[in-house]
């Protein structure tokens, strides 16, 4: 009867972890509405700051900002690596910090020397395990990004490229395609490209917007105040922000999903454990119902 007892026990633990991975998906799915409403709300905002900045960027051809200018001899480079704050959420953590550390291993080969920036608990400590000059991060994210509190971590980065510290800036995200996939990316953030193309877009999608602009006939002409070159540099910081902000809130999105899913796949193993634990339990106490009459009978015959 101990071995009843046991598997009894442990259909109750399988149970009460059903429970709380039931919940945990109901939560995701519920919060995972929100951030994908809240990812696609802020694209048209990011498309719009890129065509402004495009369109006065082919107004004043002469004038190149800091964020435009190509450095060919790459000595050091900056790293954005953005994760979650929690964990539960499949392998969406794991496949955007092995292809960083896959960069950053591409990076000292060529004896790049890279310092990083972490938004998120999980980047934070993955960064910190390996020992990377970390000069940056930001954690607690909360369910909502908060462009005033990325700023600051992000802010560092910047400077150090405007000041020439740092030849490039990367961002290492992933990049939300479907409630089902999600797809780690490590993008480029600095120097921005020369037409201003949008780095969550696929390939296609680029080219397709190059050859718009190509056909395009149009010309453009602003009223500026106070002037062209305050105008450009306040509008490519808010678009790199932009860019930041995208990222983070991308990522969310992704978070959400890939837990919904994580958290959905684990209910349902919870419930075949908790079936074949079962059927283990039957026949264990129909083995023991045997037994015993096996041995009143057994015993009666005797007598």
């Amino acid at each position: 009867m101990a071995g009843i007892k046991e598997i009894r026990t442990k259909i109750k633990s399988v149970q009460n972890t059903r429970k709380i991975t039931k919940a945990m998906e109901m939560v995701a799915a519920s919060k995972m509405r929100k951030a994908q409403d809240r990812m696609r709300a802020g694209r048209p905002y990011a498309t719009k700051v890129r065509e402004i900045a495009a369109h006065l960027m082919q107004a004043h051809p002469d004038y190149h900002h800091a964020y435009m200018v190509e450095r060919k001899d790459v000595k050091a480079v900056g790293v954005v690596l953005v994760t979650t704050d929690k964990g539960l959420c499949g392998g969406l953590n794991t496949n955007i910090t092995r292809l960083a550390l896959s960069r950053l291993k591409e990076f000292e080969q060529k004896g790049i020397k890279v310092q990083a920036t972490a938004l998120g608990n999980k980047g934070l400590g993955f960064l910190t395990r390996i020992g990377a000059d970390l000069v940056s991060h930001e954690v607690q994210l909360g369910d909502t990004p908060n462009l005033e509190r990325l700023i600051g971590a992000i802010k560092v980065q910047l400077d150090d490229f405007v000041d020439g510290k740092i030849d490039a800036v990367y961002l290492a995200t992933n990049r939300f395609v479907n409630t089902m996939k999600q797809d780690p990316s490590f993008i480029r953030l600095l120097p921005l490209p020369s037409g201003l193309s949008d780095p969550f877009q696929s390939a296609e999608a680029d080219k397709a917007q190059e050859d718009a602009q190509v056909k395009s006939q149009y010309g453009w002409d602003y009223i500026y105040e106070p002037d062209a070159k305050s105008v450009i540099d306040d509008l490519l910081l808010r678009y790199v922000e932009g860019l930041v902000y995208q990222a983070v809130a991308e990522n969310m999105a992704s978070e959400q999903s890939a837990r919904m899913v994580a958290m959905k796949a684990a209910s349902d193993n919870a419930k075949k454990i908790i079936g074949d634990l079962e059927l283990v339990y039957n026949k264990t106490r129909q083995a023991a119902i045997t037994k015993e009459i096996s041995e009143i009978v057994g015993g009666a015959a005797a007598v």
